[in-house]
């Protein structure tokens, strides 16, 4: 009894509890016409982070209520379609019931600026997962493009190299109402579009086709921008022509027309520039950039990985400006999309040309750690004149073939001929820091890249809700072909004396082909409104050759094989792959728990040996995802997924490369497939009000008969590498954004700190050594801007690297950098504008680079804008007005250490005329 009466009190009270909340209830009225309005949507949100508390919806009469309310402040917000929103601030207390009244809603058309800006916090929307932000609230100059808009949204920063990060996630994709744009290029999207167009910036992590189609989360979501474009923008033309020269032979044209009718889009771009303006990031690089090198290989799950190897030169040039040397660009493009018939039909298509020339010189210096306690130093001195044609075409068309299915074929394929010439002159110094040898050479070579890849997807909704079939076909093709001459003289010493030279005279071929494909087919099974089964099966197919051929001169003739440096090698893979996961998708939780199982033939044949071999691997693939959402805008993340990694002909391929002779590189035929373990956790949290996110993650890494490098160097300091299984290989990794506006001014700040540790196993002369490195990353950046007056950025970064190998416990090497940028554009009268960057570059030295590399970038320009609407630009710039400008990197590397620096642009100034033309939504401008 004492029980039960407890129990009544209990209820008793809690009833009192909630008796004693507060109420908010009014009315939803049409302004215009005075009708009252049902269905509209009525949210409570906290004030202080936008955390949704509570909604309904109007009745038929208009009148809502929201019961329960615990004291505190709010903001009321009502959303209608065709309607702005509205935004009330309110604050209640324990037992108040706040009557808003008759609350009139104003149709959108008739605003002057489209919304009603009652608080700053009209001007960002929370839809489900995404965030949208109303581009007019955020003020830009006249003629600014979508990257001047971006610097301007809370919670989204972009770099000088245009790199987006959105509340602490790296941006994948910048589409233009939901299409890709010129493939999916942000900085292109960024650069070119103006801001002034664009209505709303939407800002989400967009799933898979698989997932969006099936609804079954995947887990592979990409940071994404959406940028909607005013109605009134999606008809007519728009663009920019931009032309500049210097007394230094500097110069830089580029220009791009866009031209919107309704869903159809085309556009046009061309540059020429001698600047480092490439106009593009060329993503195409991983896919045929470096031709054969970096082999195509599937992982037994249907995916292609990249094994980078140690390449001949012939290959090395990946075919893209990165700041070495001195480039001249001549690039273009085409793109073009457009859907019809009430959506049913996608197209979407881009066309791409690229003329590169690129010469310069570097130098290498490398400090090799040896297991007998020495240590040896190789410095590389390389200049170089490179060039490249690079054609691609890519584009996807989509069908819907019915209400429930549709079909959507992809094809991307791509045309390079690179023609490389490079000379090097090296030495390598012994543990005495005698001289060991000298070597001069030059290797000139050209090769043909082909490509060609396409996919072909059919899905279908079955009648039974989430069961779902799709069948998805893929191929990859990929060919070089090229030829090029070695020529090469050593002089190798003894007591400081020549006593042996050797000299290499050779032509060279090479042919890889490679082509794979793929086919599977995905069936998904709902158990409940909340879990289905996701069931896979596929068949992957690999074959891969590679020839190699060295001839010797012989009677003034490169005719004689050298049968050293050639081989004919043939790799073939066959993989049957099935897959079981469960997926759990609850309101807050998602669960994805399964793997995936392959059965992988390996056939490798070497055709100038005769022989054969064959081998079998079972391969697994186990994952699994976890996503709780405690709100809208916070979430933990937890992903595990281990992954069989498959070799490349060139690791397996008994081939000794010797266009380098100083460093020989030998694949190995008896590589095994490597396991990886993958582990990370992310959390965010994003309040729209304070304009606060916070970003945090933790990664670890561990794998099995990873590949690695046996190294052996001889007593005339040759090197000569092979890749081996090693297991431990380790990798753990800490990373943390957080930024704010500060409170009541124009000032955003903000901070990011990143650590990373690497446990590397190599053999060096046939002792294992394990390699521990450290790097840590601090920086913090400082925003602010007022219109018409100034915008500004600033940042200082500080980053520190230390690594100890195991064979020599006794050297360590350690050493910061550090970092200081800042930017800022001054307004002034008469429509000038004064603009200053600068980046500052302190490198320390250390025991072994004590050369000073320490840089101040400085640039600087005025421009005058002409014109009502500002159309018309010119200005005059000088850029690294202290010629100062250094190329530099230094890299641990097992059981080495290098330092490069390069030749790069320095000081120049230009002289140059912008015209921004538009005739969309309006008269054509005059200016």
């Amino acid at each position: 009894m004492k029980k039960i009466l407890s129990f009544i009190f209990c209820l008793t009270v809690i009833n009192l509890c909630y008796g004693q909340q507060a109420v908010i209830k009014g009315n939803v009225t049409d302004t215009l016409n005075h009708v009252k309005l049902s269905n509209a949507v009525v949210a409570l949100l906290q004030a202080k982070d936008s955390i949704l508390v509570t909604f309904t919806r109007s009745a038929a009469t208009g009148n809502f209520q929201l019961d329960n309310i615990p004291a505190g402040k709010y903001l009321l917000l009502i959303t209608y379609p065709s309607f702005a929103d509205y935004v009330e601030p309110v604050t209640l207390s324990d037992t108040s019931v706040h009557n808003t009244g008759s609350i009139m809603l104003t149709l959108r058309s008739r605003l002057l600026h489209e919304v009603v800006i009652q608080q700053k916090v009209a001007a960002i929307k929370i839809k489900g997962d995404t965030t949208e932000f109303n581009a007019d609230s955020y003020k830009t100059q006249a003629n600014a493009n979508v990257e001047d808009l971006l610097k301007k949204l809370p919670g989204i920063q972009v770099d000088n190299k245009g790199q987006i990060t959105a509340q602490g996630e790296k941006v994948k994709k910048v589409l233009v109402d939901g299409e890709e744009f010129f493939g999916d290029d942000p900085t292109l999207v960024t650069k070119n579009l103006r801001a002034d167009m664009v209505d709303k910036v939407q800002l989400f992590d967009k799933k898979s086709d698989q997932a969006a189609f099936t609804g079954v989360d995947d887990g592979q979501a990409a940071k994404t921008i959406n940028l909607k474009l005013k109605e009134n923008k999606k008809n007519g033309y728009f663009g920019k022509i931009s032309t500049g020269a210097g007394l230094d032979g500097f110069h830089e044209t580029s220009a791009m027309l866009n031209m919107f009718r309704g869903k159809m889009k085309f556009s046009a771009y061309g540059i020429v520039s001698n600047t480092g303006k490439m106009g593009l990031d060329w993503n195409e690089r991983e896919k045929y950039g470096q031709g054969m090198a970096d082999q195509f290989t599937p992982d037994g799950s249907g995916d292609l990985v990249f094994n980078g190897t140690a390449t001949d030169d012939m290959q090395d040039w990946s075919g893209k400006y990165e700041g070495k040397g001195y480039p001249l660009v001549q690039t273009g493009g085409l793109h073009f999309n457009n859907k019809w018939n009430a959506d049913k039909n996608n197209i979407n298509g881009n066309l791409k040309t690229m003329q590169l020339y690129m010469d310069g010189n570097s130098v290498t210096n490398t400090q090799n750690i040896m297991p007998d306690n020495t240590t040896t130093f190789r410095n590389v001195r390389e200049s170089f004149n490179n060039s490249i044609m690079r054609n691609s075409l890519n584009g996807f068309y989509e069908r819907q073939l019915d209400s429930s299915s549709s079909l959507t074929i992809r094809m991307d394929g791509g045309l390079d001929h690179k023609i490389t010439n490079s000379r090097f002159a090296s030495e390598f110094i012994g543990a005495d820091s005698a001289l060991v040898n000298q070597n001069e050479r030059r290797y000139n070579a050209k090769s043909d890249i082909s490509t060609l890849s396409s996919n072909i997807l059919w899905r279908k909704k079955l009648k039974k809700q989430g069961r779902t079939l799709s069948l998805n076909f893929s191929e990859n093709y990929s060919r070089t072909k090229g030829d090029g001459f070695l020529d090469s003289k050593t002089d190798y010493f003894a007591n400081n004396a020549v006593d042996s030279t050797q000299h290499t005279d050779q032509y060279k071929t090479t042919n890889n082909e490679s082509i794979n494909v793929n086919g599977n087919i995905t069936y998904t099974e709902p158990l409940s409104p909340k879990s289905s089964l996701m069931a896979s099966y596929g068949i992957n197919i690999t074959n891969s050759h590679s020839s190699h051929n060295s001839f010797n001169k012989a009677d003034g003739k490169y005719a004689l094989l050298d049968s050293t440096f050639s081989n004919d090698y043939a790799f073939n893979m066959l993989t049957h792959k099935g897959g079981l996961f469960y997926v759990f998708n609850a309101k807050k939780l998602r669960i994805n728990i399964g793997g995936n199982v392959g059965l992988t033939g390996y056939d490798q044949q070497d055709r100038y040996q005769g022989s054969t071999r064959r081998r079998d691997f079972v391969n697994w693939f186990p994952a699994a995802t976890l996503r709780y959402t405690f709100s809208q805008q916070r979430r933990l993340n937890f992903s595990y997924n281990g992954n069989t990694g498959q070799p490349s002909i060139n690791q397996l391929q008994p081939l000794r490369s010797n266009e380098d002779e100083q460093n020989v590189y030998i694949g190995n035929p008896d590589l095994k497939p490597s396991f990886r373990n993958n582990f990370r956790i992310t959390y965010s949290d994003y309040k729209v009000i304070s304009e606060r996110n916070l970003w945090i993650s933790l990664m670890y890494n561990t794998s099995s008969n990873d590949f690695s490098d046996y190294t052996t160097i001889d007593a005339k300091g040759r090197r000569t590498t092979q890749a081996v299984n090693v297991n431990g290989n380790q990798n753990a990794g800490m990373d943390m954004t957080m930024g704010w506006r500060i409170k009541g001014t124009p000032h955003t700040i903000g901070y990011n700190l990143t650590n990373n540790y690497y446990r590397n196993v190599n053999f060096i002369e046939g002792q294992q050594n394990i390699t521990r490195s450290f790097n840590g990353n601090g920086s913090i950046y400082f925003m602010s801007s007022k219109e018409k007056v100034y915008e500004a950025y600033a940042q200082a970064e500080a980053r520190f690297n230390t690594s100890t190998s195991s064979v020599q416990k006794s050297i360590r090497t350690d050493y910061w950098t550090y970092t200081f940028t800042y930017s800022m554009d001054l307004f002034l009268p008469w429509k000038l504008v004064l603009h200053s960057e600068a980046n500052y570059n302190i490198r320390q030295k250390t025991a072994v680079f004590t050369g000073n590399n320490n840089a101040c970038i400085l640039n600087a320009g005025l421009m005058k804008k002409f014109g009502k609407k500002e159309a018309l630009q010119a200005g005059i710039s000088v850029n690294d007005m202290l010629n100062q400008n250094i190329g530099f990197s230094r890299s641990v590397n097992s059981n080495y250490i290098t330092q490069n620096t390069w030749s790069s642009i320095g000081r120049y100034g230009m002289l140059s005329v912008t015209w921004n033309f538009n005739k969309a939504g309006g008269a054509a401008s005059k200016d």
